[in-house]
C-alpha cells in the first residue's frame, strides 16, 4: 500500500510542479518531504497550493463534464482542519452562500480531512447535492416531489425533520461525523435561491407550478489527488437541458413532460405527434428563460459544446489530450447539432479525479426498499 501511495504522490507531484514551473529544487525537496511521511506514517499531506491545483486539476479531468474550460476559476476553500460539528456546518452553509453569489453562480469546492487508513472518517456527507428536493411515497405508490430523493428524505424524516409533502420541499443537508449516527443540517431559507419556471408567452404555464434551485452542488463524491481522498462538495452552474430534460422529465425523477405537452394543447395520443420533442423544447426555452430573467447564470447546450471546443483546442495546444466520457458529453436533446457528437474522444480517466463514494449501509438498505419501483438512471446525469 505504501509503494502504490508513494507511486500515486510523485505523480501528482511530477506535474504540480511541471506544470507550475517550479524548480527541481523545490521537486527534490518535496518528494523528500512526502516520502518521508508515507514511510513512517503511512500518509502525507498536500500543502495548500498543492491541494487547490489539484482539485483544479480533479476538474479538468473530469470526463463527465462539458464545462472545464473554466477550470482554472475554481474557488477552493480548505476545510482540512475542521474539528468539530459546528465548523462542519459552518463550512457547508458557507459553500452554499458563495457558490450561490446572489445569482453569479461561482465554481466553487469544499474540502474536508482526507480519508486515512485504518482511521475514523471525520466527514462523510450522505446528500448526493447539498440542496436537493424531497421525494415522497404514499401506500399506493404515488410518488410526491422527487423520487430519487425517497430514500434520503426517509433518513431525514428519522432525523425528525418534516416537510410539507410538496413537490419542492428543501431537504435538510445529512451527513456524519466520526462515523456517528447521521445528522441533518437545515438550509436557512434565505441561502435557498429558487427560478420558478415560466415561459415567454405560454398563458397557461403558471398552472404547472415548476421551479428549481439555482446551484447543483454535488456532495457524495471524493476528490482523489495524489493518492489521497478527500470528501469535497463541488459545484459548477447548470446547463438548462439538465434541469429541463433530465430533472423535470426523466420517468424516475419529476416525469413532468406530458403535462407541459397538455398545457401546451399538444396531441399525445401518438409518439409520431411528436408531442414529446415539441413539449420538451419548449420546457428548455422556459427554463433557459426563467434563469435569465431571475439572473441567475445558466449555459445552453449549444454554448456548453462550444465552450468544451475550446477547451480542447486549448489543451491541445499545450500538448495535453483532453479525455472524456461521449455518452456524458454530448447533451442529451440535439445532440447530433453539436461539434461533439461527430467526434472520437479517449474515455481513459486521469488522476486528479472526482471518484465514487462508497453508500452508507443505511441509505444502502433504504434504496433497495424502492429499487423494484425505480427506472435505472441514464448515464447523462447526476
Amino acid at each position: 500500500m505504501k509503494d502504490q501511495l508513494k507511486q500515486k504522490a510523485m505523480t501528482f507531484l511530477t506535474q504540480y510542479i511541471n506544470e507550475n514551473n517550479l524548480s527541481t529544487e523545490v521537486l527534490k525537496e518535496r518528494q523528500n518531504e512526502i516520502l518521508s511521511s508515507i514511510d513512517e506514517t503511512g500518509t502525507y499531506e498536500h500543502n495548500v497550493e498543492e491541494l487547490r491545483y489539484g482539485a483544479k486539476l480533479a476538474w479538468r479531468n473530469s470526463t463527465k463534464c462539458i464545462g472545464r474550460l473554466f477550470w482554472e476559476t475554481l474557488d477552493v476553500f480548505d476545510a482540512r482542519t475542521v474539528s468539530s460539528e459546528t465548523e462542519v456546518e459552518r463550512h457547508l452553509l458557507h459553500h452554499i452562500k458563495h457558490a450561490t453569489n446572489k445569482g453569479k453562480i461561482k465554481s466553487t469546492i469544499t474540502i474536508f480531512p482526507a480519508i486515512k487508513e485504518n482511521e475514523i472518517q471525520k466527514v462523510k456527507i450522505w446528500s448526493q447535492q447539498l440542496i436537493r428536493y424531497a421525494g415522497y411515497e404514499d401506500n399506493n405508490r404515488v410518488k410526491i416531489g422527487d423520487p430519487a430523493s425517497i430514500p434520503l428524505t426517509k433518513i431525514a424524516q428519522r432525523l425528525d425533520w418534516k416537510g410539507n409533502g410538496d413537490h419542492f420541499d428543501i431537504l435538510p443537508i445529512i451527513y456524519q461525523w466520526n462515523e456517528q449516527p447521521p445528522i441533518k443540517i437545515d438550509i436557512p431559507k434565505e441561502s435557498i435561491l429558487e427560478v420558478p419556471i415560466v415561459h415567454p408567452y405560454e398563458e397557461n404555464w403558471d398552472e404547472l407550478q415548476l421551479k428549481w434551485y439555482a446551484v447543483p452542488i454535488i456532495s457524495d463524491r471524493l476528490l482523489e489527488i495524489g493518492g489521497l481522498y478527500y470528501p469535497a462538495p463541488f459545484n459548477g452552474w447548470y446547463m438548462e437541458t439538465e434541469i429541463a430534460a433530465r430533472n423535470l422529465v426523466d420517468p424516475y425523477r419529476y416525469n413532468r413532460l406530458r403535462e407541459v405537452a397538455t398545457i401546451l394543447g399538444m396531441d399525445t395520443s401518438s409518439t409520431t405527434t411528436y408531442w414529446r420533442d415539441r413539449a420538451l423544447v419548449e420546457l428548455q426555452h422556459a427554463v433557459y428563460h426563467s434563469f435569465k430573467k431571475a439572473g441567475v447564470q445558466m449555459v445552453d447546450h449549444y454554448t456548453a459544446a462550444q465552450q468544451f471546443q475550446t477547451f480542447r483546442e486549448k489543451e491541445e495546444n499545450k500538448e495535453r489530450e483532453v479525455r472524456g466520457d461521449w455518452t456524458w458529453l454530448i447533451p442529451p436533446v440535439s445532440p447530433a447539432l453539436t461539434p461533439i457528437f461527430h467526434q472520437r474522444i479517449n474515455s481513459e480517466e486521469l488522476s486528479p479525479n472526482f471518484v465514487t463514494q462508497v453508500k452508507p449501509d443505511l441509505l444502502k438498505k433504504i434504496s433497495g426498499m424502492n429499487e423494484s419501483s425505480r427506472v435505472k438512471s441514464c448515464p447523462f446525469h447526476v
